[in-house]
């Protein structure tokens, strides 16, 4: 008896979790890795392992028109990924998809502007949270991924594990940023989580197991910077943006400023020059007179 396409399709995509797994990558590349199979699975029918050119070219066509570049590079990735360890085959048209190089400058919000945002966020948690964000510098994924133990008051520093490129790095931790993380931990009291679930509201705060949604984060997000009334993008990407921006205007060194970001070479650090005039100074004396300028107001626990 033979074997339907979706009994093929599942055994196949739960190969390709395995392999994405063991492969030691990231969770948002094993999510956007599986995605790709997913979609090209629904749009075939699940026949996906012999496709032909002509199939692939007008699939990515179609894909082109309703999504980002980016969407569509992570689809090619995820798809190569699938053909070469589930189905063991090269990837024989390493030409069909050549993106348009671009390197666009982020929308950075000032000072006052951040300081807006995070007043007129009104759920304590998500103030708080983007708060931490900021003046650590930090991705939306590490954020969430603090725990209690990764805040080392004494040596003023936060350990972020984990991060992209699977390498860990030590940040500075501002002293309005250590007292606001202790006070909001007396709230919840989780014994692992800085950020736990609010599913279950605060009651359950102190025993959840995973960290904020980060869709509720980002949508959060997106309706304040709303409320404010800025003309910009608002990803929670964009108020690590700002804190580099915000620490190069202020005269912390590049390089000191690469090591808080993470970043691989100072190249990509060095794209912050271009909205801001760099000095040099001390650079912990300098982050910690920014965040000392913030006023965090406490209002309603939620």
């Amino acid at each position: 008896m033979s074997t339907s396409p979706e009994a093929t399709f599942d055994r196949n995509y739960a190969r390709h979790l395995q392999h994405l797994t063991l492969k030691g990558l990231q969770p948002k590349t094993i999510e956007a890795y599986s995605r790709a199979i997913r979609r090209i699975g629904e749009r075939f029918d699940h026949q996906i392992d012999a496709l032909s050119e002509q199939q692939l070219l007008d699939y990515f066509t179609e894909l082109v028109a309703s999504h980002s570049w980016s969407s569509v590079k992570l689809d090619l990735y995820g798809l190569k990924f699938y053909y070469e360890h589930v189905l063991r085959r090269p990837w024989a048209m390493p030409g069909l998809i050549k993106p348009p190089r671009s390197q666009r400058l982020p929308d950075i919000a000032t000072v006052d502007e951040t300081q807006r945002i995070i007043t007129r966020t009104r759920v304590l948690s998500y103030r708080v949270f983007f708060f931490t964000l900021y003046s650590l510098g930090l991705r939306l994924g590490e954020g969430l991924r603090l725990q209690v133990g990764d805040i080392d008051g004494a040596r003023g520093r936060v350990h972020i594990r984990d991060a992209k490129g699977n390498q860990d790095r030590l940040v500075p931790l501002p002293q309005a940023t250590h007292q606001l993380l202790r006070r909001f931990w007396q709230v919840h009291r989780n014994p692992v989580l800085l950020f736990p679930s609010r599913h279950d509201g605060l009651k359950g705060a102190a025993t959840a197991t995973t960290p904020m949604d980060p869709g509720g984060v980002q949508t959060t997000l997106h309706r304040v910077v709303e409320a404010c009334g800025l003309k910009k993008r608002s990803p929670p990407h964009s108020l690590r943006h700002s804190y580099a921006t915000h620490l190069i205007e202020a005269g912390v060194d590049l390089i000191e400023v690469q090591k808080f970001l993470g970043h691989h070479s100072i190249l990509t650090t060095a794209r912050y020059t271009h909205l801001t005039d760099q000095t040099k100074h001390h650079a912990i004396a300098r982050i910690n007179g920014l965040m000392d300028g913030f006023s965090i107001t406490w209002g309603q626990v939620k």
